[in-house]
């Protein structure tokens, strides 16, 4: 078998094979297969698209490019599941998720990734906790999987190393945003994590890679089909993303309103409802809730009881950070040295948020990178952010810069005005959770 002729196939239309999908994808993941090839293969595929056997084919391939965890020999009392975003501005629903989960009887092994573009990153929020250790050897992760029930930590080189060098390529070639492919990729390194069931939430408006409806239905279906072919039970939840869905955005203030979450001192209602939503959704997959209901009963028990707090406090003390981390968050994050209000220009209501290029002045801030390579500063962010729909007075803030100095701050408060309209007319709600893809559901969906 050669690879020109799998790129032959597929650039002519024709459905491939098992056997070629697995020839290839072996092909990358050993180097016998150029990257001008993949290049070539990534671009048919982008233009002829994937049926369901394909997509299914190149996921468990590139899943099995490399380690796939089994958990079998612990002997967990409980299901072993996971989530994943799609990504966006604001969104921590990960911090607080995990531990929620495990604090009801999950094991939660979260392998995440970190920001790229306008988007946040789950470790980089980590790694603003001194000691915190991201990337551990895979005994003490499934040792702190055990013992804990959740460990966040980043992609090991041993997962889907397929998928690295592919997408690597796709990034460069302008294939990223390839239906199939973007399955594959999400999937390939999720399951790899050996997991029995997989809460997917895939984000959509201006803050998000799916900016429409349609694009993020079509990308929820097809990772809730694959999924399940594969055999991991999936559920995905379709959620907005039109404006950021915490009150902060940066990397230690991420942090912070997630341990304020965590204790109660502050929930903001949108990344409340979503944060349920998606924990609800891992309870029931997994049979851990009987209902919705009985979900958000239990969710909501540790909540208040302090459960869920307690489990992150000794996630965070057993991958290196403080013991009195949830006690005194900021004595081991570090804090911007200059603090600026932005204070709104007229009087009204907030309109609209874009919300891209809000999350893209927190990478001009420094908290960012659009370069895999490049530097974070975890200390700048923004704080108080706006809702859509909020009543704000001329000379008000509408929100807070936090800032290395004071010219960036006056920088980010310049670009921040420009993100944010404020008229006289007060817009009509929107939903923050649009629908659910059940496993049941999946059966009924097509791709051909």
């Amino acid at each position: 078998m050669l690879p020109q002729e799998v790129i032959r196939a597929k650039r002519d239309g024709k459905n491939l094979s098992d056997e070629q999908i697995a020839f290839f994808v072996n092909g990358i993941t050993k180097g016998t297969v150029t990257e001008g090839q993949v290049a070539a293969f990534a671009m048919a595929v982008y233009f002829n698209g994937m049926n369901l056997q394909e997509r299914v084919a190149l996921t468990r391939n590139m899943m099995h490019s490399g380690s796939v965890l089994k958990w079998d020999d612990l002997d967990l009392p409980g299901p072993v599941v996971d989530k994943h975003s799609t990504g966006g501005v604001s969104d921590m629903v990960s911090l607080m998720l995990g531990p929620m989960v495990a604090a009801c009887g999950g094991y939660v092994p979260m392998i995440s990734g970190r920001g790229l573009g306008h988007t946040g990153g789950t470790l980089d929020k980590f790694d603003s906790i001194h000691g915190y250790n991201t990337s551990p050897d895979l005994a003490t992760f499934r040792d702190i999987v055990k013992n804990v029930g959740v460990a966040i930590i980043g992609q090991t080189s041993d997962l889907a190393p397929a998928d690295k060098r592919f997408y690597g390529i796709r990034d460069v070639t302008a294939t990223v945003d390839s239906m199939p492919l973007i399955t594959a990729s999400i999937l390939s390194k999720k399951l790899a994590a050996g997991l029995d069931a997989l809460a997917m939430d895939v984000k959509t408006g201006s803050g998000a890679f799916m900016s429409t409806l349609d694009d993020a239905s079509g990308l929820a279906e097809s990772i809730v089909k694959v999924a399940n072919q594969a055999g991991v039970r999936t559920s995905a939840t379709i959620t907005d993303m039109n404006q950021p869905l915490g009150s902060t955005a940066g990397n230690a203030v991420e942090m912070l309103e997630a341990v304020d979450y965590l204790t109660g001192k502050h929930r903001n209602p949108r990344l409340h409802q979503v944060t349920m939503a998606l924990s609800a959704q891992m309870l029931t997959l997994t049979g851990l809730a009987s209902s919705d209901e009985d979900a958000h009963q239990q969710l909501q028990r540790v909540l208040d009881n302090g459960k869920a707090a307690e489990v992150f406090a000794q996630m965070v003390h057993a991958l290196g950070g403080p013991a009195d981390f949830i006690d005194k968050p900021m004595a081991s994050m570090p804090a911007a040295p200059v603090v600026v209000p932005i204070l709104a220009e007229q009087s009204g209501f907030i309109h609209r948020i874009e919300t891209r290029d809000l999350g893209l002045v927190v990478v001009e801030l420094g908290g960012g990178r659009t370069n895999p390579a490049d530097p974070v500063d975890h200390a700048v962010g923004l704080t108080q952010l706006p809702v859509v729909g909020d009543r704000v007075e001329k000379g008000q803030p509408i929100a807070t810069v936090h800032a290395r100095t004071e010219q960036a701050a006056q920088l980010a408060a310049r670009q921040l005005r420009a993100c944010i309209d404020i008229t006289s007319t007060q817009p009509k709600p929107t939903p923050v959770v649009y629908s659910t893809i059940s496993p049941q559901q999946a059966e009924q969906i097509r791709i051909d």
